[in-house]
């Protein structure tokens, strides 16, 4: 996450808050980092201030967050990354790719409201605990992301969906239920990673298809060639 001091910006109220909002939040997204909450205060006077570090009770969030540009790696140019790190840790590339399109929809600069950062989503303490030193970082992230997943997978004994609840839930929560944490949001967390799953695997096998025919083609054409002459 980013470390930033607090900006504030005192408007006089017009009588059109969120024409105020707009260009305040405007003025605010050249100077604040691109994850933040704009909290806003009205004063007795009629003054509006607008800030992202609330100092007093009676500021209320008005804005979850500022938007952003997204900075999207493919599938293409992670796939040698990928590649590396699933047999490193015995995992299908299909897997790693279907996490981090659940995670961050391939964004190395995602950070979600709980402060998981990078195409895994890694929490800064699982970051630490994996020696990961810079999460936004993909081949580290994905590197971490891997091996934590893979030791998710171990420890439960190889049950994919409940090792994808512990990465997206907490081991804990999986022991405590002893299964599938009865959470809404881990159990689609659950369903989402698998379909991507099934998905990319079957890409992954069409793509072997085609490859292995086209090689078939290639040699069938090269027996069938007649032999040039030899001088």
């Amino acid at each position: 996450m980013c470390d930033f001091t607090g900006l504030t910006i005192h408007m006089p109220n017009v009588g059109r808050i969120p024409a105020i909002l707009s260009v305040s939040a405007a003025l605010l997204l050249s100077a604040l980092p691109s994850r933040a909450d704009v909290y806003q205060y009205i004063d007795a006077n009629g003054t509006i201030s607008l800030t992202n570090v609330p100092n007093d009770p009676r500021y209320r969030r008005v804005i979850a967050e500022l938007p952003r540009s997204r900075t999207v790696i493919s599938d293409g140019e992670l796939e040698p990354v990928i590649a590396r790190h699933s047999r490193a840790h015995r995992l299908h590339p299909a897997l790693i790719r279907a996490v981090i399109k659940t995670e961050s929809d391939f964004d190395p600069q995602a950070v979600s409201r709980a402060g998981a950062i990078g195409l895994m989503q890694l929490m800064p303490q699982t970051a630490m605990r994996l020696d990961v030193r810079d999460s936004y970082n993909p081949d580290e992230n994905i590197g971490g992301g891997t091996k934590y997943l893979r030791q998710l997978l171990d420890r439960f004994n190889g049950n994919l969906p409940l090792a994808l609840a512990a990465y997206n839930a907490g081991e804990h929560a999986v022991e405590r239920y002893q299964g599938l944490p009865p959470i809404p949001e881990t159990r689609q967390y659950v369903q989402k990673v698998l379909r991507y799953y099934r998905t990319f695997l079957t890409k992954d096998r069409l793509s072997s298809s085609r490859a292995y025919r086209a090689q078939a083609l290639g040699a069938k054409a090269r027996a069938l060639a007649p032999s040039l002459p030899t001088r």
